[in-house]
Formats: C-alpha cells, structure tokens, sequence
C-alpha cells in the first residue's frame, strides 16, 4: 500500500487543524459569513439572469410601467400601506417624495431582478434578494443626513447640535463595543434587582441546568404543575421580566406551580455536551426533580424557541418508551421542522456552517456577540438603520426597556451542540423526517398524543408562524395561537399591552388540514393578549385545586436552597 492510500495521521490531523485556523479566521473577519457561498450566490443569479433575455425584459417593462405610474400618481393610494421610513409629513413634499419614489422604484426593480429568475434555484434567489435589499437598504434617503427631511430640520433648528450629540453617542457605542460592555444604559436592569424577581427557589442544580421553583401566590394550586424549557440561546428570564411583563409571576398568580429552566452560560470545558446532554441533563433530570417534588401528577410541558424543539425530542422519545409523565405540551415560536425556518435559513448552509465549527472548534464555544449580528441583519430597518437615524443622526438616545436590556444580555452555545444542532435540524431536517436518533433508534412525532398549544407570531423572521403552523400535520388535538408581534415581543405580550391581537382556534385530532393563509382568513381575530386562553386552557387539562407543593425536593431543606434567579444566569 503506497502513502496516497494510507495517509499519514498526523499529517492529516496536521492538515485538517491548519485548515480549521485559517476557516476560522475568515470566519472573525466576516462574521461568520461564508464570503465563498456570497461570491456562488451571486454568479448563479448574475448568470442565470444574462442568459434569461425574456426575464432582462420582463423587470426593464416593469421598471418603466413603475416609473409611469408613481408619475401619473405621485401620491401613495389610500389602500396601500405606507413605507414606515418615509411615512412623516416632511416625507411628502418636494424634493424628499421624489427621492423616496425614486428609492422604492428602485427596490421594487431589485426584487424584480432577483425572484423568477429561470434556472436558479429558490434558496439562491431567497439570498440575492436579501443580499439586495441589505445593500440598498445603506443608500435609502432616509439613512442619509443630506436626503432625510427630518435630519436636515433637526440640524437647522439646532445649529449642528444633534450630530455633535449623535457621534458622541456613537463614539460610546464603538468603545463599548471594543471593550466588550453592554450597550449604554442597560446596566439599569439588574437580575435579580429589577428583572426576574419572581420569588422562588433553586431545586436543583447540575452540569448544565439549575431548575427553579416559584413560590406559590394563591391558597390553593392546580393540581398539574408547569415545567418551562426556554431556549439555550437566551437567558430564561424573558418570562420573568419585570413585574408588569413577567409570565411566571402571571401564571403563579393564576395558582399554577411554575418550574423554571435555567441553563449554564456554558464555556470551554464544555465544548462536548450535544442535543442528548441538553435532552438527558435539562429536560429530563428537571422532569425527574419535578415529579419527586409533586408525586403522582403529571406534568404541562412548556418549551420556548430550542426548548420547544427540545422539549418535542424529549415528548417523541417519551412516547416511544410509553412513558405518560407530560399531562400537555405547550409550544411558543418552536419548530419541528425546519425546512421553511425563514430567512434564518439564508444563513445555514455547509460553506457558513463550515466557517461557525472552525469558530467553535478553536475556543469550544459559540459567543452570543457572534450571533447577535445575523439577528440584527433579519431585522435590518428595526435594529440597525432607525437607530441609526434615532441615535447618531437625530442625536436622541431613548433609555433602554428590559426587553433590550435582556436582549444585551447574550449566552454562549458550547461547540458540540450548536454543531449538531446546524447539521441534524437545520441542514438535514432529520427531526422532521423521522432520521433523528436518540439512544440509536429514530424517533417519531406520531408517538406525542398530548394535548398541545402552540403558538406562532406574525412578524417571527427566526421560527415563522408557517412553520410553526406544521404541527398541523400531526394528528395531535392541537390549539393554534397566531398573535401579533415578533419572535419575543409577541410571547412577552401580557394583558394590558396596547395594541396586541390574536388569533386563536382548536382543532381535534384527526380533524382535515386547513392551509395555513386559510386558516388566518376564517380565524376571527381577539384583541388584548393571548395569556388568559392559555390560562384557561391549562385550566381545562387540569384536574382541580389542591395545597401547593412543598418547596424542594423531599432530601432538602428549603431553608438551605439558593433563592432565584439562582447563579446560572448571572454568569457572563
């Protein structure tokens, strides 16, 4: 056998790690941008598009027929919902209206330009359009000071004297930035100070999770208790914001039992937990402790984002071994299948994938700042150009919410995980085609027949409400919740919040399949919050009022348990 058959191994671990550097290194440098499938994704469009000469004429007819008509119509008709960047008054006197036509035409054109496009494939085109609209989106009259109305007022009126507050402001968010601190003014929220406060204790506590028990509020308690799996991308205290806007509080004053995942902010050492670590040490040693501290009940399993998908791979291998723990399983903005995950997806292929492990592989961890960019990006004019414009045009600096404050408040994934994670959901769908393994067998969604709530948000760009919608698929006795909002805001959506709406409708197991644009046509819309259905829905596969539960396990002493919010999600 000569060396071209039988390599070396050190030479081709040698090999292997140089290439690793150097990915990773490409990787810092791009934010974990593949710049090889950005070059594909353009030579494939631009390709495709020069030897379509039909597909050239179809968007120059359209560019001409857009520019006829906004010159017959300059003014936008009644019925048509108006660009929220040029929506002010000043918007609609000349020359900004023909600046933010002449943009819109434009956009228009590019959209054009990217979608239908004969031989190319649907995520290529996905891809140049969001590439396009990132790119044109730099030169929009509104994010320049020299073409926005209301900058050019501002500084008349002020002498300058917004830009000089306006570069300040983005000189203190450079050196925060560099320095790695959080960005101004959310040290006001403090964890455990003025955010998740919810009186409780922590009932337990291992390599990756500290579980919480809340205290209850109510003389008596629902029978079922409440187990919440949030996702490990987050720190679990979105449902335990303030006290105005916090679900637990909420639901303990509803007297149900709340349990309350907490993950490990996790580092190096622990680069090799995977998807069975996070299912065997965070969902099922949390099931465990909570069934030893409310003997003989079931559980209302609730998973937030990944803690609903975790919580679906733990419900599938559960029903598979026929074990019954789960009374119902309660589901907000989480997926099965990832096959239409939105434009997360843009972001997901092998090149990118390749880029983040050799990331990870160097430290063992994926940093929370590496992600937080793709987020911002999903959420370009919300999260980076109107504050742009607000904050360093304007030169206004609104204080922070603690929704933000959370939001700053970023986790790190460890390598085995996040790795698996891309590849079994994302890039192979095996949870949804029945290729998903635990303890080497696959598991199957057909074998959950709890009752489940599911709920999607409108505007979600991380798991859209379609996707959600697939539990549809499955003969489940289900209950679909569409609510406004976004991925948090329209969880984080308590009673009394102006302007909230839901959609809300129950279908039988077994019941015919409704489309999902059907199924929003015909769903009467509720205004206010979708919490107090939930509450009654809980309610409803619940079986009556009983003393609330000790607090702790039976071997402790609730004296000697740490109080919440506990040390997990104080770690940085």
């Amino acid at each position: 056998m000569n060396a071209l058959t039988a390599p070396d191994p050190v030479w081709q671990d040698w090999v292997q790690q140089l290439d690793r550097h150097a990915h990773a290194r490409i990787g810092e440098l791009t934010g974990g941008i593949s710049p090889i499938q950005a070059a594909l994704v353009y030579l494939d469009w631009l390709g495709h598009l020069s030897i379509s000469p039909g597909k050239q004429l179809d968007v120059l007819r359209h560019f001409f027929e857009d520019l006829q008509a906004t010159a017959e119509a300059p003014a936008p008709a009644a019925t048509e919902r108006p660009d929220p960047r040029f929506a002010a008054p000043a918007w609609q006197t000349f020359p900004f209206n023909a600046w933010a036509q002449g943009f819109q035409i434009l956009e228009r054109t590019w959209e054009q330009a990217t979608r239908g496009v004969p031989g190319m494939s649907h995520k290529s085109q996905d891809t140049a359009a969001f590439a396009a609209r990132q790119w044109l989106d730099i030169f929009a009259p509104s994010n320049l000071p020299w073409l926005n109305p209301e900058v050019l007022r501002q500084t008349a009126e002020e002498g300058g004297a917004n830009l000089l507050r306006g570069g300040a402001n983005w000189f203190d968010d450079w050196q925060r930035q560099t320095r790695g601190l959080p960005p101004a003014g959310v040290e006001a929220f403090k964890v455990g100070r003025n955010v998740a406060i919810t009186p409780g204790k922590v009932v337990l506590r291992n390599d990756l999770m500290e579980l919480i028990q809340y205290s209850p509020a109510t003389e008596q308690v629902h029978a079922e208790p409440i187990l919440i799996v949030p996702a490990w991308i987050m720190k679990y205290y979105i449902l335990d914001l303030s006290p105005h806007n916090s679900l637990v509080k909420y639901l303990v004053e509803q007297g149900h039992t709340v349990f309350m995942v907490s993950w490990k902010n996790p580092t190096a050492l622990d680069r090799n937990k995977g998807m069975d670590a996070y299912r065997e040490e965070g969902v099922m040693a949390a099931l465990d402790a909570v069934n030893r501290i409310v003997p003989d009940r079931k559980v209302h399993g609730v998973g937030y984002c990944l803690g609903g998908t975790m919580l679906l791979i733990a419900a599938a291998t559960m029903g598979r071994a026929k074990d019954e723990r789960f009374a119902s399983l309660s589901l907000f903005a989480a997926q099965g299948d990832f096959s239409e995950a939105g434009e997360l997806l843009l972001f997901i292929n092998d090149s990118e994938v390749d880029l983040i492990e050799a990331m990870m592989a160097e430290e063992g961890v994926l940093k929370g700042s590496q992600m937080a960019g793709t987020f911002q990006l999903l959420h370009s004019n919300d999260l980076i150009w109107s504050r742009v414009l607000k904050e360093y045009q304007l030169g206004h600096r609104d204080a922070p919410n603690d929704l933000m404050a959370w939001n700053a408040d970023t986790t790190r994934m460890p390598y085995r995980m996040h790795s698996e994670y891309l590849h079994k959901l994302f890039l192979h769908n095996e949870l949804a085609s029945g290729r998903y393994e635990v303890d080497g067998a696959p598991i199957w969604f057909t074998d959950i027949h709890q009752p489940t709530f599911a709920v999607g948000t409108v505007t979600d760009h991380v798991a859209p409400w379609k996707s959600v919608y697939k539990l549809h698929l499955l003969p489940l006795d289900l209950t679909f919740v569409l609510t406004s909002g976004g991925h948090n805001a329209g969880i984080v959506s308590e009673p009394g919040h102006p302007r909230r709406h839901f959609q809300i409708q129950h279908r039988e197991a077994g019941a015919p399949y409704t489309p999902p644009d059907t199924w929003q046509a015909q769903t009467p819309h509720s205004e206010g919050s979708w919490w107090p259905s939930w509450h009654q829905w809980l309610v409803g596969h619940s079986s009556g009022l009983v003393p609330p539960p000790r607090m702790g396990l039976p071997d402790s002493s609730p004296a000697r348990l740490d109080d919440a919010p506990g040390h997990y999600v104080l770690q940085r």
